[in-house]
């Protein structure tokens, strides 16, 4: 005997994940606009009501564990596909800084938030898979000759982060505009690229990508 489906599950279920994903989207913009901003606000702009918005996250903390988790699988895609080590070692860090950009741009509202809400902890969490492909990226050219070799790979890594995160709070504030060569062309003169031969770089491989993009 055949039972029959119930009438309506499937586009209920279809119309649960459109919402979860519009109060998603509505947070990530919102939120870097506007850290204090309430859920029945989000849920207003998201163009849902705040039981839907409530019936999805709980909480605020819920909420920001959601993006956090989404952030986390975007940078750990970005950081595979960013990998080029057929590339030498330079152009290879610019591939990385181009591909992870558009990820840090699209959460960097996290970064508003990561003391008061996320805590660093988690934020560092978030960043270690593109912070152990840039350490290994670095120790590469250093050993190539290309990367200046006074700070330890691990430690230099961890200033070119710093500095990347700095520069996505500047985006945030409105202090900066980048479409991520200019935050690339910094890693590579952070790294110990001449400013000139660093431009030249990021110029080509972002080239190269939009290339590719297009052939796709």
């Amino acid at each position: 005997m055949t039972v029959p489906k119930p009438v309506g599950r499937v586009p209920q279920r279809r119309n649960a994940r459109s919402n979860r994903a519009r109060i998603l989207e509505t947070a990530r913009r919102e939120l870097g606009r506007n850290p204090d901003i309430t859920l029945e606000e989000l849920a207003r702009l998201a163009g849902v009501v705040r039981r839907t918005l409530f019936g999805h996250f709980p909480g605020r903390a819920a909420l920001l564990e959601a993006l956090a988790e989404e952030a986390s699988e975007a940078i750990r895609d970005a950081a595979a596909a960013g990998v080029k080590p057929e590339e030498p070692a330079e152009r290879a860090l610019a591939y990385f800084a181009l591909s992870m950009w558009p990820v840090g741009d699209r959460y960097r509202m996290l970064l508003a938030l990561a003391q008061r809400d996320l805590g660093a902890e988690r934020v560092a969490g978030l960043l270690e898979p593109a912070r152990d492909e840039v350490t290994a990226i670095l120790e590469r050219g250093q050993r190539d000759g290309v990367f200046h070799a006074h700070l330890p790979p691990a430690v230099l890594s961890a200033g070119v982060e710093a500095m990347t995160v700095a520069l996505l709070e500047q985006v945030n504030t409105g202090a900066l505009e980048d479409d991520g060569t200019r935050s690339a062309v910094a890693m590579l003169i952070a790294a110990g690229v001449s400013e000139k031969q660093a431009r030249a770089v990021v110029e080509d491989v972002a080239a190269t990508i939009t290339a590719e993009a297009t052939a796709d």
